[in-house]
């Protein structure tokens, strides 16, 4: 019998639609899989990690492929996610998880944020030449300068490949600049429109955020056309990198890039942090559930885990 079993590992919303979304892309991905497949979120939502690689080893499993569906390596890829593997792993005698990389930058997701910018100017009530909009890509935002520096690329490479006249980045939080700002500084360079990608997989708190505070400069600028782009989703060349990484992990191929990783190397602003422990930092908001789920009455929580945990100075924005 087959003891191999894939676990696609999720960052969990507060958002209702970004888990079905991330379910629904979860049962595509397993109609492509010749294995068993679980998924688990990090936050709020359930299952939690756990619960999924539980199911799996539960059900004959002794070799778990466990794969990040995050487009970079963050605080959640480096700490995370590793920290609930192997906490499971050292618990599990008999199991074997190993582990994926980020999704990363990738053409074929470049190719999924093209056909993303493309429908949303086809969709735009007017005809303007690129080299006369500017391109606004936002990104998460963590405090990892090295997953930062990727939305940057991406944005880049989106810029010159797509004959933008102008590019920028912004993040949702924790980094800088934030959405409105760079929008409100962009809407002075004289552009006739400005297209808003978030580089996100999926809905949640902070796509949703990202499209209000376009929709509040573009009331602000009524002679500049603010466009709205839409987040990665259901691509599937989204899928098809997915099912590639999990590739990487039977052919041995899944290395991370860890050149400019700020704890293995001397990142400028970052050189405390080289060597720090490896750490959950999520365990506070594992699997509280949705904003939908807080709202039901007599709805209780208990994950079965009374573990603590120490923070240092990870921060991110919660979904």
């Amino acid at each position: 019998m087959n003891d191999i079993a894939v676990m696609i590992c999720g960052h969990g919303s507060r958002d209702e639609d970004a888990t079905r979304e991330f379910a629904a892309m979860v049962e595509r991905v397993k109609r492509r899989l010749p294995y068993p497949v679980e998924h688990g979120y990090l936050e709020f939502a359930r299952p939690i990690i756990r619960d999924g690689l539980g199911k799996l080893a539960a059900g004959g499993a002794r070799r778990i492929l466990a794969q990040p569906a995050m487009l970079f390596a963050a605080g959640h890829v480096k700490n995370d996610l590793p920290w609930e593997l192997n906490s499971f792993a050292a618990e599990t005698p008999g199991v074997a998880v190993e582990y994926g990389r980020d999704l990363a930058v990738d053409v074929r997701l470049l190719a999924a944020a093209r056909e993303r910018i493309e429908a949303a100017e086809r969709g735009a009530g007017s005809v303007i030449a690129r080299e006369d909009a500017a391109l606004l890509v936002v990104g998460r935002g963590t405090n990892d300068p090295d997953a930062n520096s990727n939305v940057a690329k991406v944005m880049r490479m989106l810029w010159e490949g797509m004959g933008f006249g102008w590019g920028a980045v912004a993040y949702s939080g924790v980094a800088h600049p934030r959405v409105n700002a760079a929008l409100s500084r962009m809407t002075r360079l004289g552009f006739r429109r400005i297209v808003v990608f978030p580089y996100f997989l999926f809905t949640g708190v902070l796509v949703k955020r990202i499209y209000a505070q376009a929709d509040e400069i573009a009331a602000l600028s009524p002679d500049i056309e603010i466009v709205k782009a839409g987040y990665l989703n259901d691509h599937p060349l989204v899928e098809d990198t997915l099912v590639e990484r999990v590739g990487e992990m039977l052919s041995g191929g899944n290395v991370m890039n860890c050149r400019l990783c700020k704890y293995r190397e001397r990142v400028i602003g970052y050189e405390a942090e080289v060597g720090t422990p490896q750490a959950g930092h999520h365990l506070h908001v594992r699997g509280i559930g949705t904003d939908a789920d807080r709202a039901k009455p007599h709805h209780h929580h208990h994950d079965g885990d009374g573990h603590h945990h120490h923070h240092h100075g990870h921060g991110h924005s919660h979904e």
